[in-house]
């Protein structure tokens, strides 16, 4: 997997998702990959080369999601070998499905003049995700006030943020304890759930994200779409009619909305441009009730940006209860890239406790498609020494491995919870292996100005090509890796467990 003689460590932005995903790697060949990598005996290679003290950053995509349009204004003991592979579903979808006939649609919103649209669907398919058996009306504004980033309302958003800020347990919290369109967000709210896994859809066939709506509720993504796009009179994108939308050309994404299922059967006919064949995404947008149908329009699969950039699937939502600490090496989470020009990297999160705490669960990002992982526990760091010899698996306590069919945030979950000391630094090894990349590693970074607030203070995280030499990120890159743990108390565990 490693290419050696190639050691030089770049960062590049991560935007919203992961450039140009490809998704690959059949089930044979992830089976083969998950085994490799959880072999205890897995040591560090040899690399030729020296480390390069270069850092390449590249300009950001400063397009965000959600810019309102001219008009818009009306209207161990651990889990030791763990698969986030999707299981392969034999049977055939069928020929149209919508979560809006299985008690899974969530309530229209509107966003008015504000550029909260991004938050609104992440709002919307958390609750999806949790429906029917859990009613929850989640907050858009604190989505879009509490997330850490020095952005407003009428800016927008992107993907990094959401997931930073579930990933973080900031929220989400309920829409009664912070009510939207106000432009006041309380301090201090406790979040009413937790999402521990986020999957990102660029690169995924048209197939695959049918499955994902299928198994695990509504998907949020984004396309290009306001209310020039929309008007009755000059719109030759928007059927009013048939409440059905079509843009043929590729154009900068501004919009997002939740996408509830789909019909193959959907006449191109009722499309004002008509595609060349059938068939329609069943959306819900933040335009209130008004739009469409009670909300609901159809954009037909051959529009040429709905999910040209993806998406994200919230695939694995949970109680939140109070007994929850989050230790992490970052704050606002997957903002960059980092590596040495070879497919493979280890990193590792340096973190200490005031209390005695439990080890409930780690999480950490997989930047592309078919990523094979090792975590390793370091219960005493005492310096880079210590770091290598669990990297080469002569200490440490093995946390999990295996094998991330997509991109996004993932929780590992440990059978049994680890007893941490309070006052005791202890360190977490992460080897990663990302296919079609030289950058594995997902690290913060302050990027641009809406990532101001990144700080690199009383953070300690560290990097290395082969396991053996490592950098700190902080003084060689400033970066930070993104790794968080999730602990309890003693005597009390995870809500979920």
């Amino acid at each position: 997997m490693r290419r050696s003689g190639q050691a030089a460590v770049g960062v590049v932005p991560a935007m919203f998702l992961a450039a140009a995903l490809t998704v690959s790697s059949a089930a044979a060949g992830q089976q083969t990959i998950a085994d490799h990598f959880c072999s205890l005996s897995l040591g560090a290679e040899e690399q030729t080369g020296g480390l390069s003290e270069n850092l390449d950053f590249l300009k950001p995509d400063t397009l965000l999601y959600g810019r309102p349009g001219a008009d818009f204004g009306k209207g161990s003991t651990a889990v030791f070998a763990t698969d986030f592979s999707q299981a392969a579903i034999s049977a055939p979808l069928p020929k149209a499905f919508s979560w809006a006939d299985y008690e899974k649609k969530p309530a229209v919103r509107d966003q008015g003049s504000l550029g909260t649209c991004w938050a609104m669907t992440a709002a919307e398919a958390v609750e999806s995700a949790l429906m029917p058996q859990t009613h929850l009306v989640l907050s858009a504004d604190h989505i879009s006030l509490q997330n850490g980033f020095d952005i407003a309302q009428d800016e927008g958003g992107d993907y990094s943020m959401i997931m930073s800020y579930m990933a973080d347990f900031k929220g989400p919290v309920t829409e009664a304890e912070d009510p939207g369109g106000d432009g006041d967000s309380p301090q201090g709210l406790k979040a009413a759930v937790h999402v521990e896994e986020m999957r990102l859809l660029e690169g995924m066939s048209a197939d695959r994200i049918r499955h994902m709506i299928y198994r695990f509720g509504a998907v949020q993504t984004s396309l290009s779409m306001d209310r020039m796009r929309t008007d009755r009179s000059r719109s030759f994108y928007y059927n009013e009619k048939t409440c059905s939308y079509y843009d043929p050309v590729t154009e900068p994404l501004n919009h997002d909305v939740l996408v509830l299922g789909w019909d193959d059967a959907y006449s191109k006919k009722n499309f004002r441009r008509q595609p060349a064949h059938d068939g329609a995404w069943i959306c819900q947008n933040s335009w209130g009730a008004d739009f469409g149908r009670n909300g609901i329009f159809y954009v037909s699969y051959e529009d040429a940006n709905l999910f040209r950039k993806g998406g994200i699937a919230y695939t694995d939502v949970r109680t939140a209860g109070d007994a929850v600490h989050v230790l992490e090496t970052d704050s606002l989470g997957w903002q960059a890239r980092q590596g040495y020009g070879n497919e493979s990297a280890w990193f590792a999160g340096v973190f200490e406790t005031d209390s005695p705490q439990k080890l409930d669960a780690a999480g950490f990002y997989a930047v592309g498609p078919g990523t094979a992982w090792r975590m390793v526990l370091v219960e005493n760091f005492s310096g880079t020494d210590s770091l290598s010899e669990a990297a080469a698996g002569k200490s440490g306590i093995p946390l999990g491995c295996g094998w991330i069919e997509n991109p996004g945030f993932y929780t590992l979950r440990l059978n049994q919870p680890l007893s941490l000391q309070a006052g005791k630094r202890f360190a977490v090894v992460v080897f990663v292996d990302t296919p079609d990349t030289g950058r594995p590693v997902a690290v913060e970074t302050r990027k641009d100005r809406y990532t101001d607030t990144v700080s690199l203070d009383g953070r300690e995280s560290y990097i290395s090509v082969d396991g053996t030499r490592w950098e700190r990120t902080q003084t060689a890159y400033r970066t930070n890796v993104c790794l968080k743990l999730y602990t309890s108390d003693t005597g009390q565990s995870l809500p979920g467990q």
